[in-house]
């Protein structure tokens, strides 16, 4: 398991370094520590924080792509694609682009495990703001499949298949309606930076997975109606030859996860699910396997970006980190288990498979890396969103192998 040693107490044989600045330890993947023991994450942290600016400059940048927005809907009853899921940063980006005068086609991709509590905050918030609410149902058997074919490769990416359906579901919608964007709501300042090897997004890493573990053929891809399929291919389609891009809206808004709660909460009836991510019940699993298994402990990167921002003190996140996470229910886990249609004695061989990560699978990291300068052009033009070039090109990717 994961853990946090002050050098100046820990043993030759247990020290782990912690940064002076947050909490990333070495025990993450790719965490370097410059002469004042801030860390590499630090540091890309406060790339992103100058590319993305809080300041009047910024704002006005901004304003800027609201207005293209705005421009690119012309004449059709959307101008942007949204992705939600009932969670505190999808409802605020909900609520934020009506305050920006925005027509979103609200967009959630289900697959079988989502929280009931998040599905009523859906429902609330469109209700109540005058939104469209779009739901794309993936076929059960393949979702299903996709997850018992990451538990088999005894990967952390338990949730790939799931986050890369979320990708081509609102990639497909938008062109379907002919849409210019598609906005979601994350933020680098209070979600963190994850490390490639315990959160890596490929198609063909996807499908490599499922070719070796897979029981069943994944539905054809169409422009419209992609299922599973978002590899390079399918992505120059929808970004060099259909346009669109993806934005990312709260990169550029002072984000405070406490008065967004009390916002919604107010404006929108929305309710707390009781645990970052629960908007999904898989995520109790996932969580689990990562802290047994994996010695992983995603709030490490999460709680990271919140003590950057201000937002959590670093005693707070170090004091919380000693407990395994709220969201790890039993009976969630079990459900869940029960859902795939696993004993627990297979998921328990799962369990016991050795560790890999997404090397040990064929991928398109090498290629994506070759092709930097094609990846930045496409950051540049606003078609990928620039933490993505520095996910996979940036300097700290070149510490992945």
């Amino acid at each position: 398991m994961t853990i946090s040693v002050d050098p100046a107490s820990a043993t030759a044989a247990t020290q782990v370094q912690t940064c002076t600045r947050c909490i990333i330890d070495s025990t993450v993947p790719r965490a370097m520590f410059d002469a004042d023991g801030v860390c590499s994450y630090c540091h890309e942290h406060d790339l992103l924080d100058r590319e993305y600016p809080l300041t009047p400059e910024g704002q006005r940048r901004f304003e800027a792509i609201v207005e293209r927005i705005k421009r690119g809907g012309h004449g059709k009853p959307f101008d942007c694609v949204m992705g939600v899921s009932g969670g505190r940063d999808s409802t605020y980006l909900l609520w934020l682009a009506k305050q920006l005068g925005l027509r979103p086609l609200a967009v959630h991709f289900n697959d079988g495990f989502g929280n009931p509590v998040a599905g009523q905050n859906m429902r609330n918030a469109t209700e109540a703001l005058g939104v469209e609410l779009r739901t794309i149902t993936s076929d059960w058997r393949e979702s299903k499949d996709l997850r018992i074919a990451c538990l088999k490769a005894s990967v952390p990416d338990l949730n790939v298949g799931c986050d890369m359906g979320v990708g081509a579901a609102l990639l497909g919608v938008a062109a379907a309606e002919h849409l210019k964007y598609v906005l979601i709501g994350q933020s680098f300042r209070t979600e963190g930076i994850a490390p490639l090897e315990w959160n890596y997004l490929d198609g063909l890493y996807l499908k490599a997975i499922h070719n070796q573990f897979g029981t069943i053929p994944l539905r054809p891809w169409t422009a419209n109606d992609p299922g599973y399929h978002l590899d390079v291919r399918e992505v120059m389609y929808y970004t060099m030859l259909r346009g669109i891009r993806t934005v990312n809206p709260l990169y550029h808004v002072p984000y405070v996860r406490q008065d967004v709660d009390t916002l919604i909460t107010r404006e929108l009836g929305w309710t707390n699910t009781g645990a970052h991510y629960f908007d999904d019940l898989y995520q109790a699993l996932m969580f689990y396997v990562h802290r047994v298994k994996f010695g992983i402990d995603r709030r490490r990167y999460n709680y990271a970006a919140l003590i950057r921002s201000g937002q959590m003190a670093r005693e707070t996140a170090l004091e919380r980190l000693r407990e395994p996470y709220a969201i790890e229910d039993p009976d969630v886990i079990r459900l869940c288990i029960k859902r795939l249609g696993l004993t627990q004695e297979e998921f328990d061989a799962c369990m016991a498979l050795p560790p890999k990560t997404f090397m040990d699978y064929p991928n398109n990291f090498r290629r994506i890396r070759r092709a930097a300068p094609l990846v930045a052009l496409l950051s540049r033009l606003g078609l990928i969103p620039r933490s993505t070039y520095h996910k996979y090109c940036g300097p700290m990717a070149a510490l992945s192998g």
